[in-house]
């Protein structure tokens, strides 16, 4: 049986679609919704990743085998504001890792290209860099991985995927930002010049790999997921307006603290992706018909502020 740590955020709810009914514990904070799985079979526990007792009773009764775990702090801006909140990333790592060994449990770590810091063609090997304090903690949660790998024998791989986008992501992010903003008539607010490089990977596609690798990933390995799909964000920005036959308001401000100008990495692996203005077109439409999904959500300050931090 499969447990589904964060699997009520943006891209654990779009994991569980494409697993067969798995346990989703999830301790519902801001981006993790139960409006997320609607529809989707599964069992949910609420519970927080640094909860050993509720793990440990939730992995006995459902007699876990493998853990997938996307549990995290995930806002850059946030952990500017708030580094402290996102220790979570690295106490949660520890606490699953602990618990993978103590009951022999697989743990598939999801973990993020940010680690890399601002690099160009990094790989697998490629030493970490982070530049921000939520980069950082997604850092220091992959070492402790590495350590226990070596150390205890736990079996775990650690996944690290380029920017993410498509449904049910929370509009603090720069593509449903740009395109609720939009529809509302609001001005977009651009980091610095706009210049910054992303690579960007529809969500499905993403899972789809984190499934396979979960099956056939080798224990201590690192798998870089690249969307081989590099954009400045201003591009992206203007690609969304072009998308949605809409002006995009745009208004360049003060660009965020330590702001990488580039991400970039390499794959040992083989797949295809969705082209980016396909994967924008089916996230366009999604945010279209689904209001009720994101009105709640824009009295958010990191939604309203042009410089959250």
């Amino acid at each position: 049986m499969i447990l589904v740590t964060g699997g009520a955020g943006f891209i654990g709810s779009a994991f569980v679609r494409v697993v067969d009914n798995p346990v989703v514990y999830d301790a519902l904070t801001y981006s993790g919704r139960l409006e997320n799985l609607q529809g989707v079979p599964h069992t949910f526990i609420k519970g927080d990743i640094r909860d050993k007792e509720k793990l440990e009773k939730a992995i006995k009764d459902y007699s876990i085998d493998v853990i997938v775990n996307f549990a995290a702090e995930s806002h850059v801006d946030r952990s500017i504001s708030d580094p402290g909140a996102f220790l979570v990333n690295v106490e949660g790592v520890v606490n699953l890792l602990n618990i993978c060994r103590k009951y022999k449990i697989k743990l598939v770590h999801v973990s993020t290209d940010e680690v890399y810091g601002e690099m160009e063609d990094s790989n697998e090997d490629s030493p970490l860099n982070p530049s921000s304090p939520y980069a950082a903690s997604k850092a220091s949660g992959d070492l402790f991985i590495k350590a226990y790998v070596r150390t205890y024998g736990v079996d775990a791989i650690i996944i690290r995927p380029s920017n993410n986008y498509g449904p049910r992501q929370h509009p603090e992010k720069l593509i449903p930002k740009t395109i609720i903003r939009t529809l509302l008539g609001l001005e977009i607010p651009i980091y610095g010049d706009g210049s910054q490089v992303r690579d960007w990977i529809y969500v499905e596609d993403t899972v789809k790999i984190i499934k396979d690798l979960m099956k056939n990933g080798k224990s201590g390995e690192i798998y870089n997921i690249p969307g081989n799909t590099h954009i400045t964000n201003l591009e992206l920005v203007k690609l969304i307006g072009k998308i949605m036959s809409k002006e995009v308001k745009v208004r360049f401000v003060k660009d965020r603290p330590g702001h990488d100008r580039l991400y970039s990495m390499k794959s040992k692996l083989k797949y295809e992706v969705t082209p980016l203005e396909e994967g924008l077109r089916k996230t366009v439409e999604w945010y279209v018909k689904n209001e009720w999904w994101w009105k709640g959500l824009i009295n958010d300050k990191y939604f309203e502020l042009d410089e959250p931090w």
